[in-house]
């Protein structure tokens, strides 16, 4: 039987052909991704959409809830406050809108999170998928608590010390400026108490560990100080302190999260079960 020889050139147009396909394989791969991605887009828009509708319905009522803290901060400070001003026609509807886009988005939060978590779930292992609940739970509640925390605490002390300070002069406070001023601090607030959400992925990811985080404690409380100045809108010291104080004991418990979810302590435990 004479001897076959495997020619070169068929090794290359093998591997070409199997390049080809991987590179196939991988394209519609990504494109699978891009159409999931659209999808979850497609659905969260839609979401915002309804949440929109519904609350700008009820926007009214929605603001005379948000009234309610200068409305009492210009009692108690013996000034008339029994409604806001506007200076430009339009400025109600505009301020309708903004509110009822803003409440639509905080109602849909919980639906628009779990499209987020459901587009990278596939890329998590199995262990990790256990803390979509945890997340989704602790991701609203602590929005919850930061904008409740402002709305009781923070927001009437600082109005307080504000219309205090000019209460020899006859307030006209517009609509426009008093709704972007609640929306910093409360929307602001309940941002910044997702602070031990961002640890937790940055940890997850190995950014950053508990010993890291325990080394830069005072750098940390310096830097919550300083976004604190900045925030709060008055100069006094008791209204940064106010600020302050819930996000160093948010950083506090940060340590613990970024300690109990870092990659080597989930090793370490891995380890010990395999035991």
């Amino acid at each position: 039987m004479p001897e076959t020889s495997f020619d070169p050139k068929n090794k290359e147009r093998l591997e070409l052909a199997r390049r080809r396909v991987q590179e196939k394989m991988e394209g519609m791969s990504f494109l699978a991704h891009l159409e999931e991605l659209r999808t979850r887009l497609i659905k969260s828009i839609i979401a915002v959409a309804v949440g929109f509708v519904a609350c700008w319905y009820k926007a009214d009522r929605i603001y005379g809830f948000m009234m309610v803290p200068i409305m009492d901060a210009l009692k108690r400070n013996g000034l008339d406050g029994s409604r806001l001003v506007y200076t430009n026609p339009i400025e109600p509807f505009n301020m309708y809108l903004k509110v009822g886009f803003i409440a639509g988005l905080f109602v849909t939060s919980p639906f628009i999170l779990y499209q987020v978590w459901a587009f990278i779930a596939p890329g998590l292992y199995r262990n990790e998928k256990r803390y979509v609940t945890p997340f989704m739970l602790s991701t609203v509640l602590l929005f919850l608590s930061g904008g409740f925390f402002g709305y009781k605490v923070v927001y009437p002390a600082a109005l307080d010390f504000l219309v205090g300070y000019g209460r020899q002069f006859q307030p006209m406070i517009t609509i426009g400026e008093y709704t972007n001023l609640f929306l910093t601090i409360i929307v602001g607030l309940g941002v910044v108490f997702e602070l031990p959400i961002l640890v937790f992925f940055l940890a997850l990811m190995g950014v950053v560990n508990a010993r890291w985080m325990w080394k830069n404690f005072r750098y940390a409380i310096l830097g919550i100080f300083v976004i604190a100045a900045i925030v709060t809108p008055t100069p006094d010291v008791m209204n940064m302190c106010l600020f302050a104080a819930p996000m160093v004991i948010l950083y506090s418990f940060s340590i613990f999260i970024a300690w109990l979810v870092h990659p080597s302590r989930r090793k370490a435990s891995a380890a010990k079960l395999q035991e």
